[in-house]
């Protein structure tokens, strides 16, 4: 689709010769260029539901989202998700933050439930430099990599200099506390209000559900931490965040481990290069070999079928729909 126009009759010049119409654009006319094909001069559609599953939830005013595999991400920097996230804790009302990278697009695609849970986020940040450089080849970049690990500790100091409350849900046994003790120490001024590290298996038990609620809401957080890993961890805020108060919320994984030093992250310019994943790897073959060796090919496909819609589409670019969409 294309933008709305108006076409006012042609103007006949001194000399005779008669100019083509003019096309304005009208008020508050919508841009939508997913196919190359235009519409009907004053036509007026909707875009298309989005082939995934996930549709694109209220975009800030600021930053338009970028469509990537089939999931919509804010194109921002560190510190501007940092800005976004101060935003939501304001408007005290509960938040979903998420930090898709590669492995999650492929699952969004494969799983329409985990698709419409990342659609609820508020802000949907790129985990992942491979999807940093499909963005600039599809001629919509990303500013920036935001990695859940690097939005952590960032957002623990951003949370001390304001005086937010933040609490530590999930990751390995020790991991929270240890993160928590890192996290102090660096910013005295932090108040890390509570850590609880649920039971294996706890998201199936209706009671141990109720008690990590009941911990969470009791210190009345505005930031909640959840390192569950994903999915999990994105559809337990989602079934719960109304239940413990007006927090964001973020989904953060392994990020526990690699603040308190139980986990060693990858250098950095692995992280630079895009092969964070295979020091992942490295250190945990058995678990992880599969989710990057077999299911994370799936994701060149997926990309190259954004390649083909925008090089072979003409006006075909992946841009954000519009705000009410």
């Amino acid at each position: 689709m294309g933008r709305e126009t108006s076409v006012t009759a042609p103007r006949v010049l001194p000399s005779g010769e008669r100019t083509a119409p003019a096309r304005e654009p009208r008020p508050n006319a919508e841009v939508w260029h997913v196919s190359g094909s235009r519409p009907a001069l004053g036509s007026r559609r909707r875009p298309p539901a989005d082939p995934y599953g996930a549709q694109c939830p209220g975009q800030h005013a600021s930053a338009p989202r970028v469509r990537l595999g089939g999931l919509w991400f804010d194109n921002v920097t560190m510190d501007e998700a940092l800005e976004r996230v101060g935003e939501l804790v304001q408007a005290r009302r509960p938040a979903l933050v998420v930090t898709p990278n590669v492995d999650h697009v492929v699952r969004a695609r494969r799983d329409p439930a985990y698709a419409a849970t990342v659609a609820q986020a508020a802000l949907v940040l790129a985990d992942g430099q491979p999807l940093v450089w499909l963005s600039w080849m599809l001629g919509t970049p990303l500013k920036e990599r935001v990695a859940g690990s690097d939005l952590l500790p960032r957002l623990c100091a951003f949370a001390a200099e304001r005086g937010w409350r933040v609490f530590l849900l999930g990751g390995a046994p020790g991991a929270a506390a240890a993160a928590r003790r890192v996290l102090v120490r660096r910013h005295p001024t932090l108040q890390v209000e509570g850590t609880y590290c649920p039971p294996m298996g706890f998201e199936t038990d209706p009671l141990e559900q109720a008690k990590a609620r009941a911990v969470v809401a009791a210190v009345r957080p505005q930031i909640v931490f959840v390192g569950l890993g994903s999915p999990k961890q994105e559809r337990w805020i989602v079934e719960n965040m109304h239940a413990y108060g007006p927090a964001v919320s973020i989904g953060v994984g392994i990020s526990f481990s690699f603040v308190a030093g139980h986990v060693r992250r990858a250098p950095r310019w692995m992280q630079r290069c895009g092969l964070e994943w295979l020091h992942r790897v490295w250190q945990e073959p058995r678990r992880l070999a599969a989710r990057y060796f077999l299911r994370g090919w799936s994701f060149v496909p997926m990309a190259l079928e954004d390649l083909a819609r925008v090089w072979l589409g003409g006006n075909g670019r992946v841009l954000a729909p519009p705000p009410h969409f």
